[in-house]
């Protein structure tokens, strides 16, 4: 199994150092408990991966993934820069004490309203679309402005189809075959293009579709250098670098993925007379996603037409194995390398059918009252819940040392029904 799972001296999951079972018990479930030391160091071995290839590079977090202030705090610390793709990504980051050079925006179909916050925010700007660009250069403080483009290099991968940012059916970014122009109009109407940046999907694990990535992507910039006379400042290639999920997927060889992307990517320099441009990347999974723990508690052991085993998180709580089939695995907390002795549903407790953790799961013995552990839940959890069917979201603790922090407080009733009114005209 590829997970690196600690115990202490009771047998227990131990996670940074705190005793899972303790942490259920102070802080309650369900509980989002973030390792820190694990987020720093994803980052520094990405980073020193890629850095040691090609001194001229950045990360930036793509902080969807993630947006917890002392998550972003952890990497704003550790010297990343953000990828945000909303206004309130940009506001958080801000927040959190990055520099506005440091944060890059690549929205999709954004407003004028975020494109004003984006002028005013003072953070670099990556464009997705013809109609952002000429509505961009209608607005007050956008003249001159550096920009960068992001361009379908009409290849694309990524472990769900949700999750395929490129290619012919992707709703992102420029066409290939229009880049040229489009940096020319650019100039035209009096902005500075300095960047090129490509995203072609999320949690891959096999390095070709990089590697076809970034030979498209450095061809487009090649003729838009060539034809268009632009100086690229920096080469933005995007995430999607995955994890292991599953017990039988093999970890991504870091060392030898930068290598082989940087090896092209200087051999794409040379071949386009393009300089030393900045190489930059956008890992968010990579980084937080096997930081975090879900701890739920079974409350009902169920034999049904199927066995379930229910417990008190749902999917408001974690949505990706209901919203893309997504496999988190699932281990419990007090005997947590225990072989399997049976197959069950894993179940939450939302009111909708498609509310399950797991299907047919291989798991130990399991009673009601047990603590178990969902794996791999730092990247796309708790920044994709909700309050659905009127659930406070849990609360998340940060450990490190085996010292805890509540870094988001658990929810109340009170706060599922902050901002809502009712008409006095109802008040009778």
């Amino acid at each position: 199994m590829n997970f690196d799972l600690e115990t202490n001296k009771k047998g227990n999951l131990s996670i940074g150092g705190a005793d899972a079972l303790e942490l259920a018990d102070e802080y309650k479930t369900p509980l989002y408990v973030i390792d820190e030391m694990k987020i720093r160091g994803n980052y520094r071995r990405l980073y020193k991966a890629f850095s040691k290839q090609y001194d001229n590079f950045n990360m930036y977090y793509a902080c969807k993934a993630n947006t917890n202030l002392a998550v972003m705090k952890i990497l704003e610390e550790e010297g990343s820069g953000i990828d945000a793709v909303s206004p309130g990504e940009i506001y958080t980051s801000l927040l959190a004490g990055f520099d506005p050079s440091k944060i890059l925006y690549t929205g999709n179909n954004v407003t004028d309203e975020e494109l004003e916050f984006t002028i005013s925010s003072g953070v670099r700007l990556n464009i997705d679309s013809i109609s952002q660009l000429k509505r961009l250069s209608k607005l007050s403080g956008a003249e001159g402005m550096e920009i960068s483009f992001r361009v379908n290099p009409n290849v694309g991968a990524g472990h769900h189809k949700h999750c395929i940012t490129g290619g012919p059916l992707s709703k992102f970014g420029i066409m290939e075959e229009e880049a040229v122009e489009v940096y020319k109009l650019a100039q035209e109407l009096g902005f500075k293009p300095v960047g090129i940046h490509s995203h072609i999907g999320s949690g891959i694990l096999d390095p070709e579709p990089f590697m076809l990535a970034v030979r498209s992507l450095m061809d487009i910039a090649g003729r838009v250098h060539r034809e268009a006379g632009v100086e690229f400042d920096f080469i933005d290639f995007g995430g999607g670098i995955g994890i292991p999920y599953e017990p039988e997927e093999s970890k991504l060889d870091i060392d030898l993925f930068a290598q082989k992307i940087v090896d092209l990517f200087k051999e794409k320099l040379g071949e386009y007379d393009l300089g030393k441009p900045t190489m930059c990347i956008e890992p968010g999974r990579y980084i937080v996603g096997d930081s975090s723990y879900l701890l739920t508690r079974v409350n009902t052991v169920k034999q049904s037409y199927r066995k379930f085993a229910g417990v008190d998180a749902g999917f408001n709580t974690l949505l990706r194995p209901t919203m893309y089939g997504s496999y988190h695995h699932i281990v419990v907390a007090d005997k947590p390398g225990a072989e399997p002795t049976q197959t069950l549903d894993i179940a939450g407790d939302v009111c909708e059918s498609g509310d399950l953790f797991a299907r047919d799961r291989p798991m130990p013995d399991i009673g009601e009252g047990d603590l178990l552990a969902i794996l791999n839940a730092g990247a796309y959890s708790f920044s994709m819940s909700s309050q659905y069917n009127s659930r406070p979201r849990p609360a998340e603790v940060l450990v490190k040392n085996g010292e805890a922090d509540v870094i988001r407080e658990r929810e109340t009733f009170a706060d599922v029904l902050a901002k809502q009114n009712v008409p006095v005209r109802l008040l009778k």
